[in-house]
């Protein structure tokens, strides 16, 4: 019913306001009734909850599940503090080992840093992710605690995701005092890389700045050589007899105490469970700027792309149809979740006599309170081993030590204790044997089964499996729901026994993918479970997500490019190309574009050659393609061309061209080179005039490198 006043707010006539006002004033007992009917119903309906029907307050009682009470799934409580002094006061610990890590490294050595220095010296001690605490609380950790930085460096001197916050307050920060703050530092890099180590020397010279006391000098590690391990070991030595030279720390006997129980509830259900789907929520906050959430995708197609009998390369591309948040730009990356292989899955399952035990349910709990545990829990055996952790990577010589003292024998006690405490002996059984804990565990004993490792054990100290991230190969204006990759298969010989085959993970699991797709097997007998836990992937998909980059095209289309690739390192560039090529069919104006490109053999490894034979047709002078080739005579790397080429690049440059690597570091920093050599060259510059104006370049992000070690 509807009152006058209401009628009039409608901008009727005059004349249709007095007819309508004859129906709107009640005039009767019948209009008088139902009106007090609508007026009970509206009140009863609005005070639901406040004067009946009220809502249990014990109600939720009925569904929370005990074990999960005092926290959300993956054990950690709801409410956690960002005062890392605090953090530390309340748990009752004297050392903090803050990690910054992209890729897993650097977590997983402050994580047994910490386990050590707890067991071995007996202090309390933590692992902290940089990003779980606000960076200006480190001024009040006291001059009786200890922190410790272990920080790698990601791409060309960037910080890791997790690092981003505490580097921009170390580096901006003002009217800061770090007098009381006692520290030690080490960083990871790689000297391919330009800027080696430079995260953690910026970190260093901001506490420095602040007041902060070194206690040692910084420790970094070089992974060009392969060294990051022995290095790290080698500044963990130092850093312990700083512990026992001068802070009096007294050494303890060495026995495994768990900071996490992992329990068998076979009360459980499936439905309870985390069955291996990938650990996105977790570490969401870290990279939720720059990556999407983690969904499975549809393979439409996949092909091989080399015609050698020895070496796969694959293109895939996936579907986001079905996925309408999910969006790519190009230059973007897709991150790829594997799992391990079935070989090995079951080898370590056997190894340690779990088999039957495989699919019950098991709930992650920390011991610690300061443990932070960073995998979906509950969970089963089964998915901790083919999903959650990286069962193929090497057993490092301190686990290796370690794992002495749950041998079932003596003779495997005395055989890993060698092992894990003579460097050059397990160096030459590295070279000759691909040690990952199953196969080091049969090494050791092969006759009986290794029953006392605790599966805490396992979750404390094997790294837990990181997507692997492809340069997307597509452009997002030609192909916006359909993103391609391009992946090179990681199957390496050992030095010292070339029978013997390494498998990169996440590039064989595509090819085992690719070629069940096309009913074949993979050529090495790899087999994984392809459908998924709870059959998620059943039908060819994959769980993935998109990273954004910051490698990227030019606003303007007219802007020259000089590009520069080896290998997969085409990816992006095949990507650009189909850009410009779809810019120019609709009419406008396109820049000039220089490539250089490299691999071994044209006729074996030359990825998309029609392809881009195709689109010089199209783009015309627009497009030059320079080819290195390092297997023919005379060989040549692409570094090579750009320097038989320099004249061509400058002027380039002087036209105003944007400049683009990708591809590994190493060549990367050779191309930087030349390219310097002939701007110096062709300018009759000095070498810092070539060195500032390399940095004021990148700077207005006019160079720019997609790179990897």
């Amino acid at each position: 019913m509807i009152s006058f006043a209401e009628l009039a707010q409608l901008n009727l006539s005059p004349e249709i306001l007095a007819e309508l006002q004859k129906y709107a004033t009640p005039t009767g007992i019948a209009d008088y009734a139902a009106l007090a009917i609508i007026v009970g119903v509206s009140a009863g309906y609005l005070s639901r909850g406040i004067l009946w029907d009220k809502v249990d307050p014990h109600y939720h009682l009925y569904f929370e599940r005990p074990q999960l009470k005092n926290g959300d799934q993956t054990g950690a409580s709801f409410k956690e503090t960002r005062n890392i002094a605090q953090k530390m006061e309340e748990t009752g610990k004297n050392v903090v080992v803050f990690w910054g890590s992209q890729s897993g490294t650097a977590e997983g050595f402050a994580n047994r840093l910490a386990r050590e220095i707890s067991i071995r010296w007996g202090q309390g001690c933590m692992s902290a992710d940089l990003s779980d605490y606000d960076p200006v609380t480190v001024s009040e950790i006291p001059n009786t605690k200890l922190a410790i930085f272990i920080v790698s460096t990601y791409g060309e001197g960037d910080p890791a995701d997790n690092t981003a916050e505490f580097w921009s307050w170390i580096t901006k920060a003002s009217d800061v005092s770090l007098a009381n703050l006692q520290y030690t530092a080490f960083g990871l890099g790689n000297t391919n890389y330009k800027f080696y180590n430079k995260v953690i020397d910026v970190i260093v010279e901001g506490l420095e700045k602040f007041g902060a006391k070194a206690l040692m000098p910084v420790g970094k590690a070089n992974d060009a050589e392969g060294a990051t391990e022995e290095d790290f070991m080698t500044w963990k030595d130092s850093l312990f007899a700083v512990f026992k030279d001068k802070l009096g720390f007294k050494e303890v006997e060495s026995k495994y105490v768990p900071s996490l129980k992992v329990e068998e509830d076979e009360s459980l259900e499936p439905i309870d469970l985390h069955h291996g789907e990938p650990n996105d929520q977790i570490d969401a906050p870290k990279g939720a700027a720059q990556s999407s959430p983690v969904r499975s995708l549809s393979i439409t197609s996949s092909r091989e792309l080399f015609t050698s009998s020895d070496r796969n390369c694959i293109h895939m591309d996936v579907d986001l149809s079905n996925q309408p948040e999910l969006t790519y730009k190009t230059g973007d990356h897709l991150a790829i979740w594997p799992a391990n292989p079935d070989s090995e899955v079951e080898r370590l399952l056997d190894t340690l006599g779990i088999s039957s035990h495989r699919d019950i349910p098991v709930i992650i709990r920390p011991v610690d309170p300061a443990t932070k545990i960073t995998l979906p829990t509950p969970t089963s055996t089964i998915a901790l081993l083919r999903y959650y952790l990286e069962i193929c990577a090497p057993v490092n010589r301190d686990n290796v030590r370690d794992l002495a003292q749950f041998a079932p024998t003596s003779q495997a006690k005395t055989y890993l204790t060698q092992l894990g405490q003579d460097k050059d002996y397990y160096a030459g059984i590295i070279n000759r044997t691909h040690l990952n804990l199953g196969r080091l565990l049969q090494l050791a004993c092969p006759d009986q089964p290794w029953t006392n490792i605790p599966l805490s054990y396992l979750v404390e100290t094997i790294p837990h499996i990181r997507p692997r991230y492809y340069s997307i190969s597509s452009s997002s204006v030609v192909s916006p729901r359909k993103p391609s990759i391009t992946a090179i298969v990681s199957t390496n010989p050992l030095p010292e026994n070339p029978t013997e085959l390494v498998h990169g993970i996440t590039s064989n699991y595509l090819l085992a993918i690719s070629r069940n797709a096309q009913s074949q097997p993979h050529p090495h007998g790899l087999t994984y479970h392809l459908n998924g836990p709870s059959n998620a992937l059943e039908g060819g998909k994959i769980f993935a997500h998109i990273r954004r980059s910051k490698f990227k095209l030019p606003i303007t289309a007219k802007t020259p490019l000089i590009m520069v690739g080896a290998g997969t390192g085409l990816a992006p560039f095949r990507a650009f190309l189909s850009e410009r090529c779809q810019v120019q069919k609709i009419g406008k104006e396109i820049g000039p574009m220089l490539l250089f490109f490299g691999c071994r053999d044209p006729d074996e490894d030359f990825i998309y050659r029609d392809e881009l034979a195709e689109m010089q047709s199209t783009l015309g002078e627009k497009l030059r393609v320079v080819t290195a080739f390092s297997r023919q005579t005379p060989r040549r790397y692409v570094q090579d061309r750009v320097s038989e080429l320099g004249a061509d690049v400058v002027q380039f440059i002087d036209d105003g061209a944007s400049f683009y690597i990708c591809g590994r570091a190493g060549m990367a920093r050779e191309v930087e080179k030349v390219v310097g050599a002939s701007m110096q060259e062709a300018k009759g510059w000095s070498g810092d005039e070539a060195s500032n104006w390399s940095k004021a370049v990148k700077k207005k992000n006019k160079w720019q490198e997609d790179v990897w070690g």
